[in-house]
């Protein structure tokens, strides 16, 4: 089983996020409080989990959880900061909707959460001064490598990745070409051909090298 708690704090919030190297469809974080006496022998980094897995602890965690809270940052946003501080900005966001206040933050990853708050963008949630405050307030400490480590990281990329496989689910159906459904918009070979012979849509990341090629796509307005 993973370890419980990285700081000493009880109020020890995970987050993590998943999608950050997808075509297609928004990253997705999400933040996890477990409590102290939480146990589980089967939770894991998503990644290491089969998708049965992941659906089966989604309600497990749910159910558990002191809180948790899960963000999607769309296209238009990680296209304007980039996918590095959109991801950040998602575990930022998540901490925020949180119903109670961490005590002490992990994140998954090399890179403090704090590290870049308040970007000036045109798309997506502005924070406030307060926001900014708060978040710098909390510590937190970057672990490579730790939704393989701590419970509560795992959680999180437990429900960022789930919440996120169901959001591609979702609109797989309004494009059915790109297969969404099954490539959940990574690049794969086939997502890759679609793009090549349909062009792209609003939920391509434009500021992406969609095709190893990449001249100039057709862009469907709806």
């Amino acid at each position: 089983m993973l370890e419980k708690n990285y700081s000493g704090f009880i109020l020890e919030t995970g987050t993590d996020e998943a999608g950050r190297g997808c075509l297609a469809g928004p990253v997705t974080a999400a933040a996890v409080i477990l409590p102290a006496d939480f146990e589980n022998t089967i939770l894991n980094d998503s990644k290491q989990l089969s998708e049965k897995d992941r659906f089966l602890l989604k309600p497990i965690i749910e159910q558990h959880a002191l809180c948790y809270s899960v963000t999607h940052l769309f296209p238009d946003e990680i296209d304007e900061i980039n996918i590095l501080n959109a991801s950040m900005k998602g575990m930022q966001e998540c901490i925020l909707k949180l119903n109670r206040k961490p005590d002490f933050i992990i994140v998954d990853g090399n890179r403090a959460l704090n590290a870049k708050l308040g970007l000036k963008n045109t798309f997506g949630k502005q924070f406030s001064f307060q926001e900014i405050e708060l978040l710098k307030s909390i510590p937190n400490q970057s672990i490579i490598k730790g939704d393989g480590k701590f419970l509560s990281i795992a959680a999180a990329s437990i429900l960022a990745k789930t919440y996120r496989d169901e959001y591609m689910e979702k609109i797989h159906h309004e494009f059915p070409m790109y297969n969404w459904k099954k490539n959940k918009g990574y690049p794969t070979k086939e997502h890759r051909e679609a793009i090549r012979k349909h062009g792209t849509t609003k939920y391509h990341r434009m500021s992406f090298r969609l095709l190893p090629d990449q001249l100039e796509l057709d862009f469907f307005e709806l």
